[in-house]
């Protein structure tokens, strides 16, 4: 059990990688750099391969703690480095160091010939070991570490090009909006401490079983809780309202848009709350808040992706949108269709990032869509690994998203509280997505060539960019039949029964629909779940046939609509004016705050003020006092006598005073 009892070799080797480059790499070349990182992040996800055939074969039955020592302990308060590892754990280090591996394979090749490559591979392997410290903390004073570690290394991807204004400016937006979700996630950990007595995920899931189920609608300590954490969730996954960062990501490297904002940092707030699932299946309300919150988003998003025209932008909007679907899933206590969405999402979402990427690559830079076309011929590997991310994230079937988002929308359904609207809400995103997916692909690959082709030199990309491209296309195309047996009726969700020990109190508690459904028998239950399938499926070809319409068929309808309906397409283009919005309620205010009354008022008038006053005072009195030493022997003598005579009516006026009352 080599792994099992060493978890902290799993993060220690990427963090080596990030020391080893961030502190040598300078003077190294690229590819002794490229072999430091590769090797960090691919020995990484060969103990977690070694680790999932150690629990399989031991199969414990709680989660495999290992405390290495105390770091915090305060009073009764014990918060310690202490690591721990069940099925969930598993899912997410294989997601994280396999995905995050062949990311960086991708990036020797997409980096190959930028500035500043030892710093960029030692952001992202410093970024692969606070992940991986998030993933398998046990108590959630070490996950929070992770936590905002994941935030500073974002920071320092997403401004990678920091001399580039929109880069900086990104980074920064990225670490302050998120900073507003932590706060929240920072007072529910403070809650669930005061309430009690210890942030140790298994003991608070221990003692969570002895806690009452609060009524919908009511808003007790537990709900409390699950509202601030899930308010932290909504900063790091980019959820309604606090989404507005991760389209302005895009300004990183394509491989940090991939890494981070497709398969690992994005997806920890919908980790987080699967991880709290004890928590949330006795506070409904907030599980209802975070459906909702979800639904809205998966669609508020899919409108704003359908008139992108910057390449990485629509896949932006469309991963905002599909973490909007994993919530969707845990808020209806589907833990573990959300988790499987965020499985295959991380397969066919970093395989179409890093296809965008070939075609930025291929297109000396180009990013607008509106510049491109014609280019299936040209970039072949490029072209179909894409498709067949897309076709994957639409939805067709037999596809990785097919069966995960099959899943989602099935448990959405069944909600009692408001799972037609929910389902509505899902399903009219699978509509968009296919849409805007096929959009995407139309307007980059097909139809005539709209850039000037004597001076872009359309050119396929290299083995170390196009080898990840195949693998994450299989697993594409492959990654969800772990759920076809339960989908054809011919056996088990085999997913869902590896998450079964995880989830399994969850699953019990948090859905009375699926029990109502359970007692008409599984038959009734197969067949609403094909019906369902059937009505996804064929939304999803509506979308393809109106992309195709629109954008190979006629392509000048799409100019027409927009002309004939100004103010819907100035909305949508615009984003909906989210961030005027924020600026003019928001920044803007307190820019002027910060700049006109406690710079300009309170620092500078008040307390330099203050200070520079004192010290005025000062030297005036000192000038004056220079005055007196004037070097003339004369004046001295003078003020010797004046001197003495102040001296002696200091000494003599008391008894002066005396001898004149016994006068009297």
């Amino acid at each position: 059990m080599l792994i099992l009892n060493h978890l902290w070799i799993i993060p220690l080797l990427p963090l080596l990688g990030a020391a080893a480059n961030g502190l040598f790499g300078a003077k190294w070349k690229n590819r002794v750099v490229s072999a430091v990182a590769l090797s960090a992040t691919g020995l990484s996800f060969l103990a977690v391969l070694e680790l999932f055939r150690e629990i399989l074969e031991k199969h414990p039955a709680q989660p495999w703690v290992q405390s290495y020592f105390t770091w915090i302990a305060a009073g009764t308060f014990r918060a310690g480095f202490d690591l721990q590892v069940d099925h969930l754990t598993l899912v997410m280090l294989l997601v994280v160091t396999g995905v995050g591996w062949l990311i960086h394979i991708y990036a020797t090749g997409y980096m190959a010939h930028e500035g500043g490559y030892y710093r960029f591979f030692s952001y992202l392997n410093l970024f692969m070991f606070f992940m991986l410290i998030l993933v398998l903390a046990a108590n959630y004073v070490l996950l929070f570490v992770g936590w905002e570690g994941v935030g500073l290394a974002s920071y320092l991807l997403i401004g990678f090009y920091f001399l580039k204004k929109s880069a900086s400016d990104a980074g920064k937006k990225a670490f302050i909006v998120n900073r507003i979700g932590d706060f929240g996630f920072m007072l529910g950990m403070l809650l669930l401490f005061r309430t009690f007595g210890t942030l140790d995920i298994n003991t608070l899931s221990g003692m969570a079983k002895d806690v009452a189920t609060e009524p919908l609608g009511q808003i007790g300590i537990l709900t409390a809780s699950c509202l601030l954490l899930f308010m932290g969730a909504t900063g790091k996954s980019a959820q309604v309202p606090l989404y507005v960062w991760l389209p302005d990501a895009m300004e990183g490297p394509t491989p940090v848009s991939a890494l981070i904002h497709a398969a690992t940092m994005v997806t920890a707030g919908v980790y987080v709350v699967a991880r709290s699932s004890f928590l949330f299946t006795h506070a409904p309300t907030a599980m209802l808040v975070v459906a909702i919150v979800g639904a809205v988003t998966a669609f508020f998003a899919a409108t704003i992706g359908l008139v992108q025209t910057d390449i990485k932008k629509v896949l932006a909007y469309s991963t905002v949108s599909q973490l909007g679907y994993m919530f969707l899933a845990c808020g209806v206590g589907a833990f573990s269709a959300g988790i499987f969405h965020l499985m295959t999402h991380a397969f066919f979402k970093a395989l179409l990032f890093l296809a965008a990427g070939s075609v930025i690559h291929a297109m000396g830079g180009e990013q607008d869509m509106r510049r491109m076309g014609g280019l299936a011929g040209k970039i072949r590997w490029t072209w179909f690994t894409m498709l067949l991310g897309t076709l994957a994230i639409a939805g067709a079937p037999f596809f990785s998203g097919f069966f995960s988002k099959d899943a989602i929308l099935f448990a959405a359904f069944r909600n009692e509280t408001a799972g037609r609207l929910l389902y509505a809400l899902g399903l009219g995103s699978a509509l968009l997505t296919s849409f805007y997916m096929f959009r995407l692909m139309f307007l980059t690959f097909h139809g005539a060539p709209r850039f000037d082709q004597h001076h872009v030199r359309v050119h396929e990309s290299p083995r170390s960019m196009l080898a990840p491209l195949v693998v994450l296309a299989v697993l594409s195309l492959a990654g969800g039949w772990l759920a076809a047996p339960a989908m054809l009726g011919q056996g088990p969700d085999h997913f869902a029964e590896f998450l079964k020990p995880v989830f399994e109190t969850a699953a019990a508690e948090s859905a009375p629909g699926h029990a109502a459904l359970a007692s008409g028998g599984e038959a009734a239950a197969h067949s609403l779940e094909l019906t369902l399938a059937g009505v996804a499926v064929f939304t999803a070809l509506i979308g393809f046939v109106v992309a195709f319409w629109f954008y190979l068929r006629r392509p000048q309808l799409p100019e027409k609509i927009a002309a004939g309906a100004p103010g819907a397409y100035r909305v949508l283009s615009n984003k909906y004016f989210v961030d005027e919005l924020y600026a003019a309620v928001i920044v803007r205010p307190l820019v002027w705050i910060s700049k006109s009354v406690l710079w300009q008022s309170l620092d500078a008038r008040g307390i330099d003020g203050a200070v520079n006053g004192v010290a005025d005072g000062a030297n005036a009195l000192g000038d004056r006092l220079r005055r007196v030493h004037s070097g003339n022997t004369r004046s001295y003598a003078v003020w010797v006598v004046i001197g003495a005579l102040v001296v002696i009516a200091v000494i003599f006026w008391p008894q002066l005073r005396t001898a004149a009352g016994v006068a009297r």
